[in-house]
């Protein structure tokens, strides 16, 4: 494998080595990572924020969680498992309705990007700008899920029971405390699908940036 590092030299990013000559600007650079950024959370939301965008999803399906998914295989054994199911259907449904109002945030975050911040994740792994990008919005995107979800899962009989036999659990370690509340718990799910269908559009462009079709890519993924 070919070795090389990486400077930044004089207002550019210098790719030293004989795999990369040419500078990357420090404008092409900041650029590059906002239109990654972009269309992972375009692809993310467009792919999430649609019916059985989680629910049909394995990576991102939300399930009950611990001490309560046992629980519910107890219930569906006596004949209670529609119930349940309509639990689900409606934890992940909550989620799918919640995502499309992260957009608005999402493109405000890569707006105010820094050209500091740009360069350095340039450089980063694999995920570098998507967990940057976690970091500066998932709290007040949090605010805003929590309300959709729940309106979403308040219209289900099981969500009142779910608080109080997870806040008993809590109180005995079976259930994490964050997951003790329908309402937290989905919305904490529905972040965790959002950033990791950002982080694998990432992976994707930094792997093979001629794919994305986009020239600035290509021209600043291409080097590494």
């Amino acid at each position: 494998m070919i070795k090389r590092r990486d400077l930044v030299l004089g207002g550019g990013l210098l790719l030293a080595g004989p795999l990369a000559r040419a500078a990357v600007g420090e404008a092409d650079a900041v650029s590059g990572i906002r239109v990654a950024l972009e269309r992972g959370a375009a692809a993310a939301v467009d792919l999430l924020g649609r019916q059985d965008g989680f629910l049909g999803n394995p990576a991102v399906r939300i399930e009950l969680p611990g001490y309560l998914k046992d629980g519910a295989k107890l219930m569906k054994a006596t004949g209670q498992g529609k119930k349940i199911d309509d639990l689900l259907l409606a934890m992940n449904r909550a989620a799918e309705g919640a995502v499309p109002a992260a957009k608005p945030l999402l493109v405000n975050a890569i707006k105010n990007m820094s050209v500091e911040d740009g360069l350095r994740l340039l450089q980063g792994g694999d995920d570098a700008a998507t967990q940057f990008f976690a970091a500066k919005t998932r709290a007040p995107l949090a605010e805003q899920f929590l309300p959709i979800v729940t309106r979403a899962t308040e219209k289900v009989s099981l969500a009142e029971k779910y608080n109080a036999v997870a806040g008993k659990a809590a109180g005995f370690g079976l259930v994490k405390k964050e997951d003790a509340n329908i309402q937290q718990y989905v919305t904490g799910k529905a972040l965790d699908g959002l950033f990791l269908m950002i982080a694998e559009e990432e992976k994707k462009i930094r792997k093979d940036p001629v794919g994305t079709g986009s020239a600035l890519l290509k021209k600043v993924f291409g080097g590494f």
